[in-house]
Formats: structure tokens, sequence, C-alpha cells
């Protein structure tokens, strides 16, 4: 894996800003899972052609701190797909200010369901039942 360009589709993308600091001056942590989460539910209800739900996050890696001004960058990858569920992986990429240098900052896996309307559990479309 070439770890100086993203894997996978640019799903969002947004600038981290002053008041998502802690106490150090760096992005929380909290805030940037947020944003995955957000990243990998465009993915997923694209998918499901319709609403999910998060329902684990299976995996997350802080790299490197985000910094206030960067533009971070939310990448994502369909890994797995059961009959309702789906395991997406996500790296994001923070594009340093104002020199534009890009670095991988942090990586997970998240899980989602395809729900209706009640919030209970639907089959993905186009699979066999």
């Amino acid at each position: 894996m070439d770890e100086n360009a993203p894997r996978g589709k640019l799903s969002l993308q947004t600038i981290a800003m002053p008041a998502d600091t802690n106490p150090s001056g760096d992005i929380f942590g909290g805030w940037l899972m947020a944003q995955m989460d957000l990243g990998c539910s465009v993915l997923a209800r694209g998918r499901a052609e319709g609403r999910v739900a998060t329902v684990a996050v299976e995996a997350m890696t802080f790299h490197r701190p985000v910094r206030v001004g960067d533009v971070v960058s939310i990448h994502t990858t369909l890994e797995r797909e059961g009959r309702t569920s789906m395991t997406i992986a996500a790296e994001v990429w923070a594009t340093r200010q104002p020199e534009g240098r890009r670095v991988k900052v942090t990586e997970g896996r998240f899980v989602f369901v395809a729900v209706d309307g009640e919030g209970k559990p639907r089959p993905l479309p186009g699979l066999r039942p």
C-alpha cells in the first residue's frame, strides 16, 4: 500500500477548527471519530440505498495529531458485506496548511446495518434471499 496516497473513495472533507481542540491545542479524537463515522455513512447509505445505523467500531488507530486549519479528508472502502451489514474501512488524511503537505493521521473500521423506517435490520439491496 502506498503510504503517500489515500486508499478508497473521498467521502467527506472538512476543516479542523479551534472549537474542536483539546487542552493541548490538537483536535479531539472524538471529533475525528465522528467525522469518520459520517464519511463511512455516506458510503454505507449509498450501498444500502437508504437508512443505516452504526453498530460497531472494530478498530481505530491515531497515527498523528490533527491541527487547527488542517483540511481533513475521509476516504472509505467497503471491505465486507453480509445480509444486512457492511464493514467499511476509513483512512483520514490531513492536508497541513499553509504548506499543503498531506499526511495520513487516522484509520479505522466501522460496521453499519441497513435499517427500515422503524430502525429494524433489513437486507441490503441486490442480495439473494
